[in-house]
């Protein structure tokens, strides 16, 4: 008979992203491993990026629970008229009025830790009574955002039952709450929810290696390492890497282009290698891409001439600009969390056997995985020779496939079953 869990997540399709499908995809697959999960989500969240795609992959049988939520973004919308009130976004503005200003201090100092911190009352109100009857054997609570650690916290104070915190990015090291402007006040106040997560969860697991080393730092216990995956079923019947042609060599990037995300140093040695060769060389940018490096390209009749931006598509659709590649581009952070950003995409780039070429920590976690399957490296944003060298070794191959290997550990349906390891260690001792 299965047991029941109780998935507390704020994002839920059709909001996109890799965060959304790590969760999707466990909910898919726990069923086999003896776990029937339950989504508990909000009604009418907000967020940016929406894949209608994913809807789809909902599995009919599975039960989702919604829940209205409110945030503050409307109070903004209101005083502002405009859709960019919400303080997400207009940390990408480089020229903020008074009015945004103030919203970002009160993003950042007034709602701790987040601005869906006031879903956590009603919703523990809500669930309590489910809990207490006896419906689940575990809850799952998945930040960012982190409020919603503090529901699986609550609940667990109130009921006893066992719970899990699963972080896809830090807390109170996480490099976001670096670009607000804090008090040193509110960074303890982070500080100290962490803590309590950390503490009163029954296991406390991250997406990679990095990560996994910082939290039993701050924890002084062990964390649990779950990383994301791909799942062969998104991946279309016969899909292979195209027939790379001589002198020919398209890139192809998928996901989101942000403050962090810098694509501009492979942009810069793309043109240094091959302004003055007879080699053709074009980029597609498939996913939403910062105004900024939209313009950096607008403005320099080389790079715009060769650079295309495909915009936000669905998951589905993604797969058909893959076929179109010679290399896959994965652009890593720069920042202080780097070593262990390993995005969700980066999974399914092996699976596709499409060679990579990344930008990032060359020391970090994603380099590992990239060594590991031998389907590329990661390079320094800084070294613009190192770049050229990849480009032009891209470039002079001749076959467009990687034979990675061992990557059935990174399936979703493996991940999930250890997942299942993971919740019958803390519900059947």
């Amino acid at each position: 008979m299965s047991r029941r869990v109780l998935i507390i997540t704020y994002y839920w399709p059709p909001s996109g992203g890799s965060g959304v499908q790590r969760w999707l995809k466990f909910a898919k697959y726990l069923p086999e491993a003896g776990w029937e999960p339950v989504i508990f989500t909000p009604e009418n969240p907000d967020f940016d990026l929406q894949d209608e795609s994913l809807v789809k992959e909902i599995p009919s049988t599975l039960e989702v629970l919604k829940f209205p939520i409110w945030e503050p973004y409307q109070l903004f919308s209101k005083v502002k008229g405009k859709s960019k009130s919400h303080p997400g976004r207009l940390m990408e503005q480089k020229e903020r009025g008074i009015l945004e200003k103030l919203a970002i201090w009160m993003r950042a100092n007034l709602i701790v830790p987040d601005p869906r911190v006031f879903w956590v009352k009603p919703s523990v109100k809500f669930l309590t009574d489910l809990v207490k009857s006896g419906q689940f054997q575990a809850v799952i609570t998945t930040g960012p955002p982190h409020s919603m650690h503090l529901i699986g916290r609550d609940l667990k104070r109130q009921t006893g039952i066992t719970w899990i915190a699963d972080f896809r990015d830090p807390w109170s090291q996480w490099e976001f709450l670096d670009t607000l402007p804090m008090t040193s006040f509110i960074r303890k106040k982070h500080q100290e929810l962490e803590q309590s997560v950390l503490k009163e969860a029954n296991a406390v697991m991250t997406i990679s290696p990095t990560f996994q080393q910082d939290l039993e730092k701050l924890a002084k216990r062990k964390i649990k390492l779950l990383t994301n995956g791909y799942d062969p079923a998104d991946i279309p019947l016969g899909f292979s890497p195209k027939k790379k042609e001589s002198g020919k060599l398209h890139l192809v990037y998928s996901g989101i282009i942000d403050a962090i995300r810098n694509p501009i140093p492979l942009m810069e040695a793309m043109k240094a290698e091959f302004e003055a060769s007879a080699d053709q060389i074009e980029w597609t940018f498939v996913g939403k891409v910062s105004e900024q490096v939209q313009n950096y390209v607008k403005v320099d009749s080389w790079l715009s001439a060769r650079i295309h931006f495909a915009g936000y598509v669905s998951h589905q659709e993604v797969f058909g600009f893959y076929k179109k590649a010679d290399a896959l581009v994965l652009i890593l952070t720069d920042t202080k969390n780097a070593q262990g950003n390993i995005p969700g995409k980066l999974f399914e780039y092996l699976a596709t056997g499409i060679p990579v070429l990344a930008l990032g920590d060359p020391k970090g976690d994603s380099a590992q995985i990239l060594a590991d399957s031998a389907a590329g490296e990661v390079i320094a944003h800084t070294d613009s020779q190192g770049i050229r060298r990849r480009l032009a070794n891209l470039m002079n191959t001749s076959s467009g496939e990687t034979k990675s290997a061992d990557l059935e550990k990174y399936s979703r349906k493996s991940l999930s079953f250890q997942l299942a390891k993971i919740l019958d260690e803390h519900t059947l001792s």
